[in-house]
């Protein structure tokens, strides 16, 4: 059987650069050789693009940007053609792919413009498509959306660089101390603050905006966060349900990737009732939303154990910690298994 060319994208012009990298080098690793043929896309952290050709120990390490293994390279804008163009020297290679996997995380990657980038190049996309995954990002509009049908978020305001102060702080006083700043457009939760007091209020503003130009104060939901990983186009499979419990501040982004004291127990300690419940509300989010090929849900269970809509993480983690896999490694699907569902839903959207 001859193998199918799939694109592999990593890296970008991204505060979440370095969890990419990580991330590509783990679905990278598990890519069925006998099926597929990775064709390794390299984005720098000044947003150039390459085709890489070295040894995938540098992508851990970071060291793969160089003139040895890189080779200039874009996404063909014919989308008759379905190509790679790699520039080596003064001559253009066409590279035909079947498809293409962004393992990018954050602005510039999973923010709807390299799916952008690719539908208009008419590359099937392996994950969401433009529309999900800016609608996905945007903390605030996503939640606007998913409270019309009915579903629980937190309370919150939208505000920008132009907001007058005093009204940042009328508006967060309505929502109630302690609360969260954060950009409206970052992941892994760069940026973000727990806020007290007023007092704390300047700084954690100034902070989130060094991430975007606008962000949202946010009601803190007193509970504990779960998680549900959706894989699927029309037929869903869902994971088992996780649960993060942080003894102290946030998950923030120090706990997800060098944890002291958040525990994430998977399956999640509920009763089968409540897991079921939770996964239902995650299906209708990620309808709500437009997801298809794949998607984490995060909600939260509030003190009345009502279940809050937190976000939606269209390229969540692919690292050996990360939730993501961990959660369908629960129920008995294997990473390399799940890296080849996932490439085979991209290919029948």
């Amino acid at each position: 059987m001859e193998r199918l060319n799939i694109a592999v994208i990593f890296g970008g012009c991204s505060p979440e650069y370095s969890i990419s990298l990580k991330s590509a080098h783990a679905v990278i690793s598990a890519m069925d050789k006998s099926r597929f043929m990775p064709l390794i896309i390299g984005v720098s952290s000044k947003g150039d693009w390459f085709k890489f050709d070295g040894s995938l120990d540098k992508i851990l390490n970071d060291t793969w940007c160089n003139s040895n293994d890189c080779t200039p390279a874009l996404f063909s804008p014919c989308r008759s053609e379905k190509a790679v163009l790699v520039f080596n020297n003064d001559r253009v290679e066409k590279l035909k792919i079947d498809a293409a996997f962004p393992v990018m995380h954050g602005k510039n990657g999973e923010d709807g413009t390299v799916q952008g980038l690719l539908e208009l190049s008419g590359i099937p996309i392996i994950g969401c498509g433009a529309l999900c995954s800016a609608l996905c990002m945007d903390k605030y509009r996503a939640h606007m959306l998913v409270k019309s049908f009915g579903i629980n978020v937190p309370a919150s305001f939208l505000f920008d660089k132009t907001t007058d102060i005093e009204k940042i702080f009328e508006q967060a006083e309505k929502i109630h101390y302690p609360l969260y700043i954060k950009p409206l457009r970052a992941g892994s939760s760069y940026g973000i603050s727990k806020v007290w007091s007023a007092g704390e209020l300047p700084d954690a503003v100034k902070k989130a905006f060094e991430y975007d130009d606008q962000a949202v104060a946010e009601e803190n939901i007193q509970g504990y966060e779960v998680g549900c990983a959706l894989m699927g186009n029309e037929k869903i499979v869902i994971g088992q349900v996780d649960e993060i419990r942080v003894p102290q501040g946030f998950f923030s982004y120090e706990e997800k990737y060098t944890p002291k004291s958040s525990i994430i127990k998977v399956p999640a300690d509920i009763s089968h009732g409540k897991a079921q419940e939770i996964k239902e509300t995650a299906l209708c989010i990620y309808r709500i939303l437009g997801c298809h090929g794949f998607a984490r849900v995060d909600m939260f269970i509030d003190m009345d154990e009502k279940i809050v809509f937190n976000e939606v993480n269209t390229i969540p983690g692919f690292t050996s910690r990360s939730r993501f896999p961990n959660m369908f490694k629960a129920c008995g699907i294997t990473f390399e298994k799940l890296i080849s569902d996932i490439i085979r839903l991209g290919l029948e959207a």
